[in-house]
């Protein structure tokens, strides 16, 4: 197993939140393969046994999508272990996950945001300059969290008007800037020099109050301070929230599906396509208000 959790770290590149959610799943695993059949070594499971665990955790009714990324952790485990020649056949091959509901992605809707990001005043300091940035910067490039953690100053290219980042697998993309983000920018830039000197190319882009490297709670807690002010629900105060509004707002102005693919960073258009059921529902309801025959 711990030849495979670094398998996942230093091959794959898998984020550190995946590779410990992948350990508490095998570790689970091990126990009922324990507990139910006294086999204490996972490489000697077979179809039925697996299919037991799968069965086990549908019984506890589990989120299908947990349920299913546990199975999804297996495959990867068993297809390792069929790389390293430690197992001669898969028994995940007829091991089959339960159905989810296709669940669209929640996002703030437009009119919200520019309120927010036109008309709200951000507090006169260096924890306000660097506030608006941070909503500035996930609504107005659509990057993840954890690449907008890994954004260093030598990755801004304020001539080009872009941002180099990292996204999953270790792959790097250029995003571009919008002028509005680059003011905004330069506003936290200088507020920072103010508060903490000078910054290296190296160094990371945000900070926090004590002039430590920005973290992932510090910013939901941003996120959710700001978005609480233009919406109630729960759903649409959180990071991702906003790229999911990025992509929405893009294609419900007719910005091409490949080009949105690209500026998200996923690596098939399938991951990308779930936005086109919210802009379909959308010309649904434009269709129905306006239409006389609606």
């Amino acid at each position: 197993m711990e030849e495979f959790l670094d398998f996942l770290r230093y091959e794959k590149r898998f984020s550190p939140h995946t590779v410990i959610s992948y350990q508490t799943d095998l570790a689970q695993y091990s126990a009922y393969l324990l507990a139910e059949y006294e086999l204490a070594d996972p490489i000697q499971a077979t179809h039925p046994l697996i299919r037991g665990w799968v069965v086990n955790l549908m019984g506890q009714d589990l989120d299908p999508r947990t349920v299913n990324r546990k199975v999804a952790c297996l495959r990867s485990f068993y297809k390792f272990l069929l790389r390293v020649h430690r197992i001669e056949a898969n028994p995940m091959l007829r091991i089959k996950a339960p159905k989810m509901a296709k669940k669209l992605p929640e996002f703030v809707p437009e009119e919200s945001l520019n309120r927010l990001l036109n008309s709200f005043e951000f507090e006169a300091s260096f924890a306000g300059a660097r506030d608006q940035l941070v909503l500035e910067m996930l609504y107005g490039t659509g990057i993840r969290l954890s690449e907008l953690l890994g954004i260093a100053e030598d990755d801004i290219d304020s001539g080009a008007r872009t941002v180099r980042v990292t996204g999953k697998g270790n792959k790097q993309r250029l995003v571009p800037l919008n002028p509005s983000l680059l003011l905004v920018l330069e506003k936290y830039r200088a507020s920072r020099l103010a508060e903490f000197g000078p910054a290296t190319s190296a160094s990371p882009l945000l900070r926090t109050d004590k002039g430590e490297p920005l973290y992932e709670k510090l910013v939901y807690r941003t996120v959710k301070k700001y978005l609480s002010q233009v919406s109630t629900s729960a759903a649409h105060q959180h990071p991702h929230a906003l790229r999911h509004a990025f992509a929405t707002h893009l294609l419900g102005k007719g910005a091409d599906l490949n080009a949105i693919k690209e500026l998200l960073g996923h690596a098939s258009l399938a991951a990308t396509q779930v936005y086109t059921h919210l802009s379909v529902d959308r010309l649904k309801s434009v269709f129905e208000q306006a239409h006389p025959r609606a």
